[in-house]
């Protein structure tokens, strides 16, 4: 009785909107960690965890030691806990809420496009990469690996620049980054890649021209052989013991072909 007679006056000057606010504000809570555990549980039972495993977000996330799941589920969580927050402010008469909704409602949008569009070029540039990487599998150089790499995250940056235009990033800063972005990756591709540039337009002329074909027997400096296929960076060839040559197209440039009859 004591005590209630000393909290009595401490309720009575506390506003009953901050109490319904500190209600909701702790069922928010409650009810974020209930949405996050079921998320969990959902998005594990439908397969999501085993249809991104192997992708370089699941390997990325699990290089921070964490899973897609997860972070699916924390943001669902999070999406309550700020629901909560708002609708607590709002019943507690806080802040200016008609001010805040109008700007929330107005730059929503935007910013779903933004998320959506870099989503979608995350997504496309892991195909680009996989895609790229089995074009160019039959050339054996070491770039070709950076090849891949380099158009998956040329996607992924065109899509983020996209995203940061969506969310009122001045236009003429995103074209001279994307100009610098440009420049660089020529530069570096020209720098990395002049041999196989070179095989690639030996490869056309060869195409092209066609001096000898598969079946024929060349010699290639001191390499000779059956022609088993040619492409536009490589001549494969095939010696009568087995081995197997696969020549540069610029060697067949470089140092001569000759045609055995």
């Amino acid at each position: 009785m004591v005590g209630d007679g000393l909290l009595a006056p401490l309720v009575d000057a506390v506003p009953i909107r901050y109490w319904i606010a500190g209600g909701v504000l702790l069922a928010g809570l409650l009810v974020g960690l209930f949405v996050g555990k079921l998320n969990r549980q959902l998005l594990s039972r439908i397969g999501i965890g085993s249809a991104v495993e192997g992708t370089a977000f699941e390997r990325t996330m699990q290089d921070f030691g964490t899973s897609t799941v997860s972070i699916i589920a924390r943001l669902s969580t999070y999406v309550v806990w700020g629901l909560a927050l708002i609708v607590a402010l709002t019943l507690a008469d806080l802040w200016d809420t008609n001010l805040f909704w109008e700007g929330l409602f107005g730059y929503l949008p935007q910013v779903f496009v933004a998320v959506t569009v870099l989503v979608v070029g995350v997504v496309v540039g892991d195909k680009v990469e996989v895609v790229v990487s089995e074009r160019l599998r039959g050339y054996k150089a070491p770039q070709i690996g950076f090849v891949a790499v380099l158009a998956k995250y040329t996607v992924v940056f065109v899509a983020a620049l996209i995203a940061l235009g969506q969310l009122g990033i001045a236009i003429a800063a995103l074209l001279i980054l994307l100009g610098v972005y440009v420049f660089g990756v020529v530069f570096l591709a020209a720098v990395a890649f002049r041999d196989m540039l070179a095989s690639g337009a030996a490869g056309v002329y060869l195409l092209l021209n066609q001096p000898y074909g598969i079946g024929d027997r060349i010699r290639v400096g001191n390499r000779h052989g059956i022609v088993q296929e040619v492409d536009v960076f490589v001549t494969t060839v095939e010696t009568d013991n087995g081995t197997e040559y696969v020549i540069p197209n610029r060697k067949v440039f470089e140092e001569g072909v000759a045609r055995i009859r």
